[in-house]
């Protein structure tokens, strides 16, 4: 026992402040590069590396449950449907009030330097265009001919030429259409060539509507001259509301929902006209006529969206938000009105959780895209550029909103009905885990995207990120005190060994010195 107590001594009494340097110093490296690798990897995929292989690999040798047990397949079906649920919930959508690319995106970009659509938002437009304006029997007509060219080609300065070119064979309705989107500066501008496109539209759609039963041709052609009409009239109405003609454009918009039941106008409801009236009829103030409209489309059966979920959250806010105090709520409790408004704000953020960091503006906006997904910061982001006014112009609802957003009324009972975490679902399918990668793809670099749920950092990233910065302390108080901490390690590690000599010289005590010498020698 003796020797092996001296034996660690000499040991010990070998080791230089410079032995302990490098140990602690190589300590920290390893521990900085396996941080660096699993903060890359989180970033990228998502997930901690460390867990990743743990969870793979180490759990089925530790005696994990068994793949092929029927809890298993059935948990797997699971997620099979859930990620179906995922896929459908990450449709991306035509965006209602989509801006027009000369007259606002093209001067954003002229005036910044930034480009505020990407690649992929402007190649879903492209792809929506042939799909409306275009049909097989279009080499019946020149003009519509070199549309259809003009449609599939990327380089915008193409694209206008090719109008050009139509206008100068016929008076063609979506030539009109392409350079009142992209070629006019200004507002005023675009809606005298949509005017043009109005009168040119129209004439063909009365030929076509004559001519729809000859043949399967002009049955498409008089489909597409439809949705030609359609557009034109729902960008005019938008013109309007942009220059100031609000209860004009209210006129045309509720001219389009009354036809959006019709089987006349088979593509209407994928334009969503009833949320441009929405948010018409809210400049208006008219809120009797919004609540109508939203008892016609804020249905069990309707898809959903925030401008739906929100304005009808502003509504019930409206109702008691003047007077409003969380003080006095918290002391009193909430009136059956508040506990309707509240409800409707839970709905509305249980639908989309990242418009309330945009209407209380603790994230700027920037120009919304031409598609959104729902439920997404992309929808998000559409839905408080417009909307942002009338918040504000009711009375304190952006403050019961606020109220709601941080809690301040968390011992409600209406503050429990929210599912925790939202991926769970309580009034709409579960929170969809897609959302960021889609989002990515329709905003631009220089936005950050929301993300919800926040992703927590796993904890072999904080367990690295605490080892690589106690060792490297350790190395830098070793090179600065080498003494001082000489003691202590070697302090340290005699404590670590003071319970097995313990346990040693207990053995020796109960074990024959003969016996105990004898192994010993082995």
């Amino acid at each position: 026992m003796f020797g092996t107590e001296s034996s660690l001594s000499m040991f010990l009494n070998t080791l230089t402040p410079k032995f302990y340097v490098a140990l602690t110093g190589t300590s920290s490296l390893i521990s900085g590069l396996i941080l660096i690798f699993e903060w890359w990897y989180f970033r990228k995929y998502g997930t901690s590396f460390i867990e990743q292989v743990s969870v793979s690999h180490l759990r089925p040798l530790l005696g994990g449950v068994d793949s092929s047990s029927p809890s298993s397949s059935n948990a797997s079906n699971g997620e099979a449907d859930s990620s179906r649920q995922s896929v459908s919930e990450c449709k991306v959508w035509r965006n209602p009030l989509n801006l027009f690319r000369g007259a606002e995106y093209n001067r954003y970009t002229w005036v910044t330097g930034r480009e505020p659509l990407t690649y992929y938002d402007m190649n879903l437009s492209a792809q929506d265009h042939q799909t409306f304006f275009t049909c097989d029997s279009d080499h019946l007509r020149p003009a519509d001919a070199i549309m259809q060219k003009a449609w599939r080609e990327r380089n915008p300065q193409a694209r206008i030429s090719a109008a050009h070119e139509a206008l100068e064979l016929e008076d063609c309705a979506t030539a009109y259409i392409l350079l009142a989107e992209e070629e006019a500066t200004t507002i005023m501008e675009a809606e005298r060539l949509f005017k043009q496109a109005l009168k040119a539209g129209e004439g063909c759609y009365r030929r076509s509507q004559q001519l729809q039963h000859h043949s399967t041709q002009y049955e498409a052609q008089h489909r597409r001259d439809t949705n030609v009409l359609v557009y034109i009239k729902r960008r005019l109405a938008m013109c309007s509301r942009k220059l100031g003609r609000t209860r004009e454009a209210v006129k045309m918009m509720r001219d389009l929902c009354v036809f959006q039941l019709m089987k006349e106008f088979p593509l209407l409801s994928m334009f969503n006209i009833h949320e441009n009236l929405l948010e018409s009829l809210l400049e208006l103030q008219n809120y009797a006529d919004v609540q109508a409209v939203l008892a016609k489309y804020d249905d069990i059966s309707l898809p959903k969206s925030a401008t739906i979920c929100y304005t009808a959250a502003l509504l019930k806010a409206r109702a008691v938000s003047d007077k409003f105090s969380p003080e006095a709520a918290s002391r009193r409790g909430l009136s059956t009105a508040e506990m309707n408004a509240v409800e409707a704000i839970h709905r509305a953020v249980e639908f989309n959780p990242h418009v309330p960091k945009y209407l209380l503006e603790m994230k700027s906006l920037i120009l919304p895209p031409e598609h959104i997904l729902k439920r997404g910061d992309s929808e998000a982001i559409a839905y408080a550029f417009f909307h942002l006014q009338h918040w504000k112009r009711v009375e304190g609802a952006l403050n019961l909103l606020h109220c709601t957003w941080e809690g301040s009324l968390s011992m409600c009972l209406a503050f429990r009905m929210i599912p925790y975490p939202l991926e769970k679902g309580h009034l709409f399918y579960p929170y969809p885990i897609c959302t960021e990668t889609a989002d990515r793809e329709l905003l631009p670099m220089f936005h950050e995207v929301s993300v919800y749920p926040k992703k927590e950092l796993p904890f072999f990233i904080l367990f690295t990120a605490g080892l690589c910065s106690f060792t490297a302390m350790l190395a830098l108080l070793t090179h600065q005190f080498p003494e001082l901490m000489g003691v202590f390690a070697k302090a340290f590690l005699s404590t670590l060994f003071a319970p097995l000599n313990f346990i040693m010289e207990k053995v020796e005590s109960i074990l024959p010195s003969s016996l105990w010498h004898q192994l010993t020698r082995i």
